[in-house]
């Protein structure tokens, strides 16, 4: 699929530039699973494996940047770093979510792109490199999680009382009564168990736009509740935080 032009094969359920876009993940996780292998032996030296880690988001974005361009040339792009003036309509957003977690060897990242339209998130993907499982939405047509060539739908959970919910946090305190509390470090992962079920509750300090875009819509589409003022909360609609 070197041009990723027309009359590939659709991989996913969904559009074709959700399919190129994925792709171009696909793409990009080649190496980033080669630069985790090398991550795991550079655990003695911890600024070490932050600098190699620094370097590699740099390799994603400019790995990732000519394939997306393909996608829509007149995009912009915006991640943690970079900032790239584009249409003034449409805007890649990108960013390698759990990157703490990468410099320890340990495998809970994903890569979140989303394309924002006319101020609004059409196609969202929060990509696992190391497992190769797919989260991804599209606006209005749902949410779905892709791993071994399945799609299948995701919806949130159905839990109500606080005594058996599971929810994640990122740097803030969980009201009290809650069953289970976990602190992953991978917010868009997080977000994405969310709208899977997998947690009943997310909530966080504010953050990066570029880590929660993909996210974001992901669990709308799931039918999650989501407040971003002035903390992050996104819920199944079934509690309150």
């Amino acid at each position: 699929m070197s041009d990723m032009g027309a009359g590939m094969e659709l991989l996913i359920k969904g559009s074709t530039e959700l399919n190129k876009m994925f792709v171009a993940l696909q793409r990009t996780a080649i190496g980033l699973r080669h630069d985790f292998g090398e991550v795991e032996n550079l655990q003695q030296s911890l600024r070490g494996a932050r600098d190699f880690v620094s370097k590699a988001a740099t390799r994603i974005e400019e790995s990732i940047l000519s394939d997306l361009l393909l996608v829509r040339p007149a995009a912009g792009l915006l991640t943690p770093n970079v900032s790239r003036d584009g249409d003034s309509r449409d805007e890649f957003i990108l960013s390698l979510s759990g990157a703490a977690n990468f410099v320890r060897g340990n495998p809970h990242f994903a890569i979140s792109l989303a394309l924002r339209s006319g101020d609004e998130t059409k196609i969202a993907l929060v990509y696992s490199p190391i497992d190769e499982r797919l989260y991804y939405a599209e606006s209005g047509a749902g949410a779905y999680v892709f791993s071994a060539f399945h799609s299948a739908r995701i919806r949130v959970s159905n839990q109500k009382e606080l005594s058996d919910v599971t929810i994640g946090v990122n740097n803030v305190n969980a009201p009290n009564g809650i069953g289970n509390i976990r602190a992953t470090g991978c917010p868009a992962l997080d977000l994405a168990w969310v709208a899977a079920g997998k947690f009943d509750a997310y909530m966080s300090e504010p953050l990066d736009w570029a880590e929660i875009a993909a996210g974001e819509l992901i669990v709308r589409e799931a039918g999650a509740h989501l407040e971003m003022s002035p903390d992050l909360i996104a819920t199944n609609g079934k509690i309150e935080l």
